[in-house]
C-alpha cells in the first residue's frame, strides 16, 4: 500500500460487485475512508437504488456522517441492454438511462452538498461504448456517451471550487454484467473470442485494472487532469 488516498473520504456508488467492489477495496487499501452505496446489500454498505432520489440523498448523508464528510465520488453503477430499436420498450430505455446517467447526477448532486468548500474529485465510470458504438446497444451507448459529457460540463462548473471531474471508459471487463453479454449466445466461446478480437490486447480486463485507474483519477497524481474521458479499453477505441 502506498497510501495514495490517505486522508480522503470516498463514496463508491455501485460498489457491491464488479468494478465498484474492486474500486472500493483498492481505495481502502490506499488509505481512504470508504463508503459504499448499492441497491444490493454488501458488508458495511448502505442500500440505495440510484433511481430513487430520496434513498440516494439519505444514503449519501449517512455516508458523510460516517466518514466526517465526502471529498471523492466514484460512480460505478450501471446496467446493460442488448436490443434492436424496433423491439425497444419505453420502460427498458428509461431504466438504462436512469441507472447509467441520471443516477450519476443524483449521486453527484447529493454528494456535492457534503464536499468541502474547495477540493475534491468525481470519477464517473462510463464505457468504451460511449466513445465507439456497439450494435444493439442504443440505450447503453447513449447513456454512457451522455455520462462523458455530463462529466465534462461538471468539470467546468466545479473548477472554481477546485473539484476535478473525469470520466473513465473501460472496455470489456470480467464481471457478471459482461459475462451476461456472451454466456447466453448460441456458441458462447465463439462469441467471447469475437469480443476479444475487438481489442488490440486480445484479452478481457480484470476489475482491478479499472480500479487502479479510478484511484489514479481520485488521487494527487492526477492533480492536473479534469474533464477528460480516459479510455482503459485494451486498445478498442484508440481514443
Amino acid at each position: 500500500m502506498r497510501g495514495e488516498l490517505a486522508g480522503r473520504r470516498v463514496l463508491v456508488a455501485g460498489g457491491a460487485a464488479g468494478i465498484g467492489a474492486a474500486t472500493a477495496t483498492l481505495c481502502d487499501a490506499e488509505g481512504a475512508a470508504v463508503a459504499v452505496i448499492d441497491r444490493s446489500q454488501c458488508p458495511g454498505g448502505l442500500v440505495a437504488d440510484v433511481r430513487d432520489t430520496a434513498a440516494v440523498d439519505a444514503a449519501v448523508a449517512q455516508a458523510s456522517q460516517d466518514m466526517g464528510g465526502i471529498d471523492g465520488v466514484i460512480y460505478c453503477a450501471g446496467i446493460d441492454l442488448m436490443a434492436p430499436l424496433e423491439a425497444m420498450r419505453d420502460a427498458e430505455w428509461e431504466r438504462v438511462l436512469d441507472v447509467n446517467l441520471t443516477g450519476a447526477m443524483r449521486v453527484c448532486r447529493a454528494a456535492l452538498r457534503h464536499f468541502p468548500a474547495r477540493g475534491g474529485t468525481m470519477v464517473l465510470v462510463s464505457s468504451g461504448a460511449g466513445l465507439r458504438p456497439l450494435p444493439l446497444r442504443t440505450a447503453y451507448a447513449a447513456a454512457k456517451a451522455g455520462l462523458i459529457m455530463f462529466a465534462k460540463v461538471l468539470a467546468m462548473e466545479l473548477s472554481e471550487r477546485d473539484i476535478r471531474v473525469n470520466a473513465l471508459c473501460p472496455g470489456a471487463v470480467d464481471t457478471a454484467l459482461f459475462r451476461s453479454s456472451w454466456e447466453g449466445a448460441e456458441n458462447p466461446q465463439a462469441e467471447l473470442e469475437m469480443i476479444r478480437n475487438r481489442y488490440a490486447l486480445r484479452r478481457i480486463a480484470e476489475p482491478e485494472e479499472i480500479a487502479r485507474c479510478a484511484v489514479f483519477l481520485t488521487g494527487a497524481q492526477s492533480s492536473y487532469v479534469t474533464g477528460t474521458a480516459l479510455a482503459v479499453d485494451g486498445g478498442r477505441t484508440f481514443h
